[in-house]
């Protein structure tokens, strides 16, 4: 599996990981400027296969709680690829992204979103309790002033991507 051309720029995407990991321990930073940085580590240990192009779309559906954080990511490079940072208010374009994260708002649109994305490599991600047991392939959950996130494999594999042994060992829980 190849994550980068630069395995320099691998190892400092994952010290930043790490790094973001700690930060999130102190409560210095908003919480949704973690998460941003979160969703960007996300897509930067996820395998994405030549078929999704030159643009990574990662969108937002429902009200964006991020307050501005995540178009900070608009145009930031991951291998081959710059992000787009795309705000959704309905269902009718998700198929055009490539991380869609789900806000707390929409989050009652889980079982809709994932019926719409069957098959699609979509890397679907969320932050609400228990929404990776309901088939989001990553949940973010903050807890003792910390972020974690789980994993869900059969969600992943379903949407036919490969996240990176590197992020799988950060997940607080992974289900098969």
């Amino acid at each position: 599996m190849r994550l980068s051309t630069h395995p320099l720029r691998t190892a400092l995407s994952l010290l930043g990981m790490l790094l973001f990991a700690a930060a999130a321990r102190g409560a210095d930073l908003p919480e949704y400027r973690l998460k941003a940085a979160f969703l960007y580590n996300f897509a930067v240990y996820t395998e994405w296969p030549a078929e999704v192009g030159n643009k990574l779309n990662l969108c937002v559906l429902g009200q964006d709680p991020f307050d501005g954080e995540l178009q900070q990511l608009s145009g930031k490079v991951i291998g081959t690829r710059s992000i787009a940072v795309q705000n959704m208010t309905t269902r009718k374009s998700i198929t055009d992204c490539q991380l869609l994260y789900i806000a707390p708002s929409a989050i009652g649109e889980l079982p809709l979103v994932l019926g719409a994305l069957n098959g699609l490599r979509v890397l679907v991600v969320t932050d609400s309790p228990g929404a990776a047991r309901d088939g989001a392939a990553i949940n973010m959950a903050v807890q003792n002033s910390k972020i974690l996130f789980e994993v869900n494999l059969k969600a992943v594999q379903d949407a036919r991507l490969t996240l990176s042994s590197k992020l799988l060992r950060l997940a607080r829980e992974i289900y098969p």
